[in-house]
């Protein structure tokens, strides 16, 4: 039917006039109809074939989807009835990874005043006090505020807590901070100090506004919390005389940037810090700064132990650049990083709206580690160009940065960039001079970059506009955000548990997500920490801005080159 169909429209248009006629094997349309015929038939067979090849698909797609769901189900049932059995046998869920071990487990041990002094909280139940004090009275009976944890003596925090097959099978571990079951000192004879060193960062006030109510409604000791002014000069400069803390003085510090203490760098003399706590009777003392400040209340604690003075010194680590090694975080980063956005912002729409070719610059806190200038450039999205200390800066070239810049101009009309102001030594050189703390005065990078752009485009033949804004001393001054005064919260109220446990010559911090108690002399050994450029945080700002790697270069051999 189908070819006598096409056969007879063909001959209708092509013959008319001979559709009625009988046809003859010697005439042209019967030489037409064989051809036709054939291409009929070769459709169809293709037709077939596409169909048979169509069906068979769909049943080998369906077998194949049937297949996996069945053996999924197998699978969750296998799963299942591992977990039932582990749960059985008391062990955790999951399947079992023989190829990945973990042998040996080393604590890092710190100083307890127990073993040199004897204890003075002998036979006390450590209860929040302040809670405990309030309930006295009501009808129920025993109204003491227990805590719903304490921590025991080796409990601890893994360092390493990532494995890998065939990978290293010991691990240092961290003590886990927290109140404990024994306390050292008696409450109602401790008396304590407080004092903040070094420079400025968000969550000083919070601090030490944590310490001292966890002094006082934690542990409602009897003595006074002295705040030293000023830093480690503080302890002796008697134009600077201790402030009485207490918790309703300290009740609303936390909404201040900076420190109700003051702070300043250097002033450390051990004999006349010693020689403050023996004549105030202290028996705890608080330091906040950083790894030099560490060293400082290092120590005052190997002094105190050789005397025979007894005194808990606890750090509580202080660095908005964030380059206190084993930490998570120090407190105030997350804070200076939300601070630096205003400024990216505002450099963005300098560079944006002054024309040609708009350029703005922002140099941000960060003396050896570039984390500020590198998490502020995550957190904005907007920055075309980041430069830290770990990586060095190439001028020109094929991972030039100026010529990066020059193609992001003409690409969007305008491009950002931050420094961090640690970066570039290797073009401007070691500086030799020190501050008060023994830190490097660093070059004037910002200064430079923005020499060396408006250089760059004159060499090109165009001019560029380029503004630059400095907000170092703005991002640290400001108050803790929320986030930052949590973490200063546990920060204190850990380093109070600490001492009142005995502890001394240690550090409190964030490690693997949890509050730890670390030994000062391991903490501060390889600080400052710096970002690993070949990381993944530094791989994902190449994503970001796009800019070429430099990291292949080192700093020192730019530097023996220059």
């Amino acid at each position: 039917r189908y070819r006598n169909r096409w056969v007879g429209k063909f001959r209708l248009c092509r013959y008319p006039q001979q559709h009625n006629q009988p046809s003859s094997p010697n005439k042209p349309e019967l030489r037409m109809t064989a051809s036709i015929d054939a291409k009929a038939v070769a459709l169809i067979a293709a037709a077939s074939a596409a169909a048979t090849y169509l069906i068979a698909k769909r049943q080998f797609e369906s077998k194949a989807v049937t297949d996996r769901r069945k053996l999924y189900e197998r699978d969750q049932k296998v799963r299942f009835e591992q977990d039932e059995k582990s749960k059985m046998e008391g062990l955790p869920p999951g399947t079992k990874v023989d190829d990945i071990k973990s042998d040996g487990v080393y604590l890092w041990e710190v100083e307890r005043l127990s073993k040199y002094f004897p204890s003075e909280g002998e036979g006390i139940e450590n209860i929040m006090a302040a809670l405990s004090e309030a309930g006295k009275g009501h009808r129920d009976g025993d109204t003491r505020a227990r805590y719903n944890k304490l921590i025991g003596d080796h409990e601890c925090i893994l360092a390493n807590i990532r494995r890998s097959p065939g990978g290293e099978e010991k691990t240092s571990a961290y003590i886990r901070a927290g109140p404990r079951a024994k306390l050292h000192f008696n409450p109602a004879t401790v008396n304590a100090a407080i004092v903040t060193c070094g420079g400025l960062c968000p969550g000083l006030n919070n601090v030490i506004r944590e310490i001292t109510r966890a002094l006082f409604h934690l542990y409602g000791i009897k003595g006074k919390v002295h705040g030293i002014q000023g830093g480690y000069r503080g302890f002796y400069d008697p134009k600077l005389p201790p402030i009485n803390l207490t918790a309703e003085s300290v009740e609303n510090i936390h909404h201040e940037g900076g420190t109700i203490l003051g702070s300043s760098r250097g002033g450390f003399d051990i004999d006349k810090i010693c020689e403050f706590l023996q004549s105030r009777n202290i028996n705890q003392l608080f330091v906040i700064g950083g790894d030099g400040t560490h060293r400082g209340a290092f120590k005052i604690h190997e002094t105190c132990m050789e005397r025979g003075i007894h005194v808990a010194v606890a750090g509580i680590p202080k660095t908005i650049d964030n380059d206190v090694d084993y930490l998570d975080r120090s407190f105030g980063f997350v804070t200076s990083v939300e601070a630096a956005q205003s400024a990216i912002r505002a450099a963005k729409v300098e560079a944006s709206c002054n024309l040609p070719n708009g350029i703005g610059i922002v140099k941000l806190m960060g003396r050896s580690s570039g984390f500020i200038a590198a998490h502020a450039t995550l957190g904005s999205g907007d920055v075309d160009l980041c430069l830290i200390p770990e990586v060095p800066i190439i001028l020109d070239g094929p991972v030039g940065c100026l010529p990066h810049l020059w193609n992001r101009v003409k690409e969007k009309g305008y491009a950002v960039v931050v420094v961090a102001e640690g970066a570039g030594e290797e073009l401007l050189g070691a500086s030799t001079e020190t501050d008060a703390s023994g830190n490097k005065k660093l070059p004037q990078i910002g200064e430079h970059m923005k020499k060396v752009i408006n250089e760059y485009f004159k060499e090109q033949g165009e001019e560029a506009t380029v503004k630059y804004i400095d907000p170092s001393y703005m991002i640290r001054s400001v108050p803790a955000n929320a986030t930052d005064t949590l973490y200063c919260m546990q920060l204190g109220q850990n380093a109070v548990h600490g001492t009142m446990a005995g502890y001394t010559g240690f550090s409190v911090g964030l490690c693997n997500n949890k509050m730890c108690l670390l030994p000062i002399p391991e903490l501060v050994a390889t600080s400052p920490r710096q970002m690993n450029p070949k990381g993944r945080t530094w791989e994902r700002i190449l994503a970001v801005t796009r800019q070429p790697n430099a990291r292949s270069f080192s700093r020192r051999s730019l530097l023996m080159d220059k």
